[in-house]
């Protein structure tokens, strides 16, 4: 019991506030989205992640190597499994992704997300076939999707 002592005392309480968390593109994600690290190093190993989407804005057919969790936390959201379970997500909902399994995510309205993958952080993007596609490709698609979407209301 005592040689656990000093692990114990290394895990310290971490507080993030989304009213002041730096919010930034990736490049790997479209830029309709922005993102703040909450905790952990995404590219090390399990982390979670503040997103924020605009109305419309879609991450398009892709896969994580390792499983991802996510919490809407405003707005309202729909993720969808490939060849399986669409939901639409309302504030507080959770779902929950398996590693290596299709999926995209939209926000018809803007919307806030948790997002806590479960390792190191890598996105696989994937055509209409499945077959892995570049990254500059697949965001193509989505580049203007929010401002068409503005562009047709009246």
């Amino acid at each position: 019991v005592l040689l656990s002592m000093p692990l114990l005392s290394q895990d310290q309480m971490s507080y993030s506030s989304l009213k002041t968390s730096k919010f930034g593109n990736l490049p790997v994600l479209p830029s309709c989205m922005t993102v703040a690290v909450q905790h952990g190093d995404p590219s090390k190993g399990p982390a979670v992640l503040a997103g924020k989407m605009k109305p419309g804005c879609k991450v398009p057919w892709h896969w994580h190597s390792a499983a991802e969790n996510l919490v809407l936390v405003s707005g309202s959201g729909k993720a969808e499994m490939k060849d399986g379970a669409s939901h639409v997500l309302s504030p507080g909902d959770f779902v929950y992704m398996p590693g290596k399994q299709t999926h995209q995510f939209t926000c018809p309205t803007a919307c806030t997300v948790y997002v806590m993958p479960e390792a190191a952080f890598d996105i696989h993007y994937v055509d209409k076939d499945g077959k892995e596609i570049p990254v500059e490709q697949a965001l193509k698609s989505t580049a203007n999707a929010p401002a068409k979407k503005a562009a047709a209301k009246p």
